[in-house]
């Protein structure tokens, strides 16, 4: 994570992530908190027929939210 404090890094990814989200990515919601190595733990909860189907489409997403998020100073990874 960046130098921002946690208290402005959550919102913004969170919002970051909505602002790129399309239907078909089938994001229901997300939850972001601090983790243990002082980045952020990223949650994303989508609908999909499939657990290769749902990183699929969080790959999909992912690779849209990434060059808005470097502007800010975050790595996105699909773990």
């Amino acid at each position: 994570m960046n130098a921002l404090c946690t208290a402005t890094a959550v919102p913004l990814v969170h919002d970051l992530v909505w602002a790129h989200a399309r239907p078909a990515d089938g994001l229901e919601h997300l939850r972001a908190r601090p983790a243990t190595d002082g980045g952020l733990d990223v949650v994303l909860f989508v609908r999909a027929r499939c657990h290769g189907t749902a990183r699929q489409q969080m790959h999909t997403l992912l690779d849209r939210v990434a060059a808005p998020a470097a502007v800010h100073g975050f790595v996105l990874r699909l773990t």
